[in-house]
């Protein structure tokens, strides 16, 4: 072969390659204009994924605003259709959720690590199975059994407070978040950890680093752009999480497991109550039927574990940030708040979980500062069967979303929509179910919702029992939020000791 003849060759192979790959990168940006849907055009490979470096949440408002009630953007070369349609809303999250809308996003278990079991990811039957196991620890019974126990934490989290220089501002989620994971180790393990008072904890360490995380990392990128290396990637070790931080938790919850089998401690803690219905690994292969099975599995019970703490830590103590942000920032709410805990509880008396499970205003007030700042700005469902909702067809395997931050903000739902004001949720105005979702909404919501209720309402009663709150000059007003739904800077507030008086 000549030397014209392999260059020849070389090129054709080049262009091939580079053909291929084009088609590759280009391949599903048809899904939506084949189903008319509109949309923003999406880039080869990436698709419109690059549109999150303004925030995703931003992405979603710019595409409602512009496209109406339904699009379709793709997370790389995976289509996602964008639901915010009243009636379809009602169908995908509670209406057909058994049937048709069960499941979430397809997570590779290699990747997952120890979120593999998890109630989060799981699907179908085996969801249904761990969610009926979970389930009775957060009824009314058990939260009142847990009450003194985050109540402990909460005098503890006020006596540190009352420690610091009152001049000195105070970053909130550097004292929420330990007091979250505090109440939630304690009440889920029988574990007192006092990371409140210690922020050289292992826990807190590694639960920090745990959630520096990046949709711009270059294995979130790589899976973004190549789907199909999942697979690969998992049986190479690679995860989406530092292995140090997992081995972590992993390793400690498994010796609290074995703890709790030893332990004479005679409370039902959450781990006590996945132990004691544990089934073993072949007993969950066979369960089977409309009736799902009771019991977990070994990792499956450390799976739920490894949610629960890491979700008692991040997102509530966020939303706990957020509604100090909110009444720093509107002082008449605040003060009607203060008012009411006052009048409930006056000259700091006791907090009892029935009087404050009935406090009001705190009802309204949390409400209305999570529909500004949900704990979850999307909501996702997999399709299990191709449907038509609202003359619409969603084909088998499609990634609905809802996007509950363009909802939440919708001025033709909520009058003056960028404005906090708790009094949109008073009884009178029955704010429909389907409107709001700070929580999720239908069968697969937050199972732990009631318990983060509880510890956010008492924390928030006690702080407020114990010091006024105030904006000071290191508060970001108005907030700004990064990429990821969290603030730029830490919100940074002033809480002074109040002067309590005889009436």
């Amino acid at each position: 072969m000549d030397i014209f003849s392999y260059v020849s060759v070389t090129w054709s192979l080049v262009v091939l390659v580079i053909t291929l790959l084009y088609i590759y990168g280009v391949w599903p940006y048809g899904f939506f204009k084949k189903l008319g849907i509109p949309g923003p055009k999406p880039w080869p490979f990436f698709g419109t994924f690059l549109s999150y470096t303004k925030g995703f949440y931003k992405f979603d408002t710019e595409c409602y605003k512009k496209y109406g009630k339904v699009w379709g953007i793709f997370d790389g070369r995976l289509p996602i259709l964008m639901v915010s349609d009243y009636e379809m809303i009602k169908s995908i999250m509670v209406k057909d959720c058994y049937s048709v809308f069960t499941n979430r996003r397809e997570t590779n278990k290699d990747l997952a690590g120890p979120f593999a079991d998890g109630i989060s990811i799981v699907k179908d039957e085996k969801w249904k199975r761990i969610r009926a196991s979970v389930s009775p620890f957060f009824t009314s019974g058990k939260l009142k059994e847990i009450f003194p126990i985050a109540e402990k934490h909460g005098d503890r989290f006020i006596e540190t407070l009352k420690k610091r220089n009152p001049e000195e501002a105070v970053k909130i989620k550097d004292v929420f978040a330990p007091y979250s994971m505090d109440v939630v180790a304690s009440a889920s393990f029988s574990v007192d950890m006092d990371s409140i008072n210690n922020a050289n904890d292992p826990f807190v360490v590694h639960i920090k680093k745990f959630f520096n995380f990046s949709f711009f990392s270059p294995i979130f990128l790589l899976l973004t752009l190549f789907p199909f290396l999942a697979g690969l990637l998992g049986k190479m070790g690679i995860t989406l999480f530092s292995k140090s931080d997992m081995a972590f938790f992993y390793g400690a919850l498994k010796k609290l497991k074995e703890q709790s089998n030893r332990t004479d401690n005679k409370r039902v803690d959450f781990l006590k109550l996945m132990i004691q219905g544990q089934i073993s690994d072949e007993q969950a292969e066979s369960t089977s039927g409309e009736q799902p099975v009771k019991g977990l599995t070994d990792h499956e019970i450390l799976s739920q574990s490894f949610i629960f703490i890491l979700g008692g830590y991040e997102t509530t103590s966020t939303t706990l940030t957020f509604l100090l942000y909110n009444l720093a920032t509107n002082p008449d709410s605040l003060d009607k708040l203060v008012e009411e805990i006052d009048k409930t509880f006056p000259r700091n008396a006791p907090v009892t979980y029935d009087a404050l499970m009935k406090l009001e205003y705190l009802e309204m007030v949390i409400n209305e500062s999570m529909r500004l700042f949900p704990t979850a700005p999307r909501l996702e469902r997999v399709c299990k069967k191709t449907v038509e909702l609202n003359g619409i067809t969603i084909p088998k395997d499609t990634l609905v979303t809802i996007p509950a931050y363009v909802l939440h903000r919708d001025p033709q739902l909520w009058e003056s929509p960028e404005e906090f004001r708790p009094e949109r949720f008073s009884p009178e105005n029955n704010i429909d179910r389907y409107l709001f979702m700070p929580f999720g909404l239908g069968p697969r919501n937050c199972v732990g919702m009631r318990f983060a209720q509880m510890i956010m309402k008492l924390v928030v009663v006690k702080l407020l029992q114990n010091f006024s709150v105030e904006t000071c000059k290191e508060t970001q007003i108005p907030i700004q939020l990064d990429t990821l739904f969290r603030p730029t800077v830490p919100v940074t507030l002033k809480f002074t000791p109040r002067a309590h008086k005889e009436e």
